[in-house]
């Protein structure tokens, strides 16, 4: 039996492949930390790490040349499987490029009810995080309180779309059901709930001097070196990047909002952390402005059963939970997409994980990692 983090091979002295001292080891491709199936090659000195090189690919799906096979309605729900925390998103994003290409006005109903799912699932996505994040540090109670909002929004999910992870809901035109007559009312109980409790937060975590002790000055990356690595989300917010798809390029009724794009300096391990924290209060503003205000009329627009986009290339991007979703379209005209191609914000802030821990010490390796909110199926695609 081989333990979690296993020896690859002992370092030869006089190799001229590995200096006096060092240490190669496995970090997954099942470690607890990693959030899922990735497999990271880290080169130690005794607690210095050297280098990490992530081993990618143990649950490639080829997803990108399934959707080729797939219908212009049928392609969107593949998405739910990469970062399935932000699925409602990347559907978003995928019906937006069918409607962009084919011009269907969307009902202002459903831009409003996809904005609130939307938000929805970024606070369910953070809660995840938050409590993960904590775990990996350590602590193990903000875990069940992380849960206990996080399962207030997968109930709301559960009863208008019939799922709580994978929804399925936003289709070209619209959504693909109207909202539960009881979901205005639990989004407002779920709001006097998360502001109850959200205080709790700081005082389990933030505020705790051995978690600001393992986060400050740790997995420092500089706000040039997070446009070079091409960081999007709260990862290059943290680092004093301006890069909120929702404010830079506003889409469905974004703009008519009014919310906080959250930019911290520092750009450690902290600053990732009071990034997201401060996000999920955004969020809550971005849906108390909504949720009195749906309009009535269609939840869909009328589409044909059979989509045909027109011959040409399509594109558009979102801000999902950890940053842009770029959505690129091929058409030849016909049925079935010529080629797709899905830009994911995982893989972008991955690359950037070995500069960030290169001289740290291995327990700043997991808090580093922690606040770049991995979800594996969003880089192996």
């Amino acid at each position: 039996m081989y333990s979690q983090t296993e020896i690859l091979k002992e370092p030869e002295i006089n190799s001229s492949n590995s200096a006096e001292g060092e240490l190669v080891i496995n970090i997954g491709p099942q470690h607890p930390a990693t959030h899922g199936v990735l497999h990271l090659v880290v080169t130690l000195n005794g607690e210095t790490v050297k280098k990490v090189e992530p081993h990618l690919g143990y649950i490639h799906r080829s997803i990108e040349k399934m959707c080729e096979s797939l219908s212009y309605r049928q392609f969107i729900y593949v998405t739910s499987r990469m970062d399935y925390l932000s699925a409602h998103v990347n559907n978003h994003a995928c019906a937006m490029t069918v409607e962009k290409a084919m011009q269907i006005e969307v009902p202002t109903r459903a831009q409003y009810i996809r904005v609130i799912m939307d938000e929805l699932t970024r606070i369910a996505s953070h809660e995840l995080w938050w409590g993960a994040l904590a775990m990996d540090l350590g602590a193990f109670t903000p875990f069940f309180y992380a849960f206990r909002e996080r399962e207030t929004i997968n109930d709301i999910m559960e009863q208008t779309c019939g799922a709580r992870l994978t929804m399925n809901y936003m289709v070209p035109g619209g959504v693909m059901a109207d909202i539960h007559p009881s979901f205005q009312q639990k989004v407002k109980d779920f709001i006097k709930l998360f502001k109850s409790n959200i205080d709790e937060y700081d005082e389990l975590v933030t505020g705790s001097v051995i978690f600001q002790s393992r986060m400050k000055g740790v997995g420092c990356l500089s706000k040039e070196d997070a446009i070079s690595y091409g960081c999007t989300g709260p990862v290059a917010r943290g680092s004093g990047v301006h890069c909120d798809i929702r404010k830079i390029y506003p889409y469905e009724i974004y703009k008519q909002v009014e919310f906080n794009e959250i930019i911290e300096t520092a750009g450690d391990s902290f600053s990732r952390y009071l990034v997201r924290i401060k996000e999920m209060k955004e969020s809550i503003k971005i849906i108390e402005q909504l949720i009195d205000n749906i309009p009535e009329g269609d939840y869909q627009a009328k589409t044909k059963a059979v989509l045909k986009l027109p011959k040409g290339e399509f594109y558009t991007r979102v801000e999902t939970a950890r940053g842009e979703l770029g959505v690129y379209i091929v058409s030849e005209g016909g049925t079935t997409p010529y080629r797709i191609k899905f830009r994911s914000p995982g893989f972008s802030n991955l690359s950037a994980l070995d500069h960030m821990v290169r001289g740290s010490k291995i327990g700043d390796l997991m808090a580093t990692m922690g606040t770049l909110d991995l979800v594996i199926p969003d880089i192996d695609r």
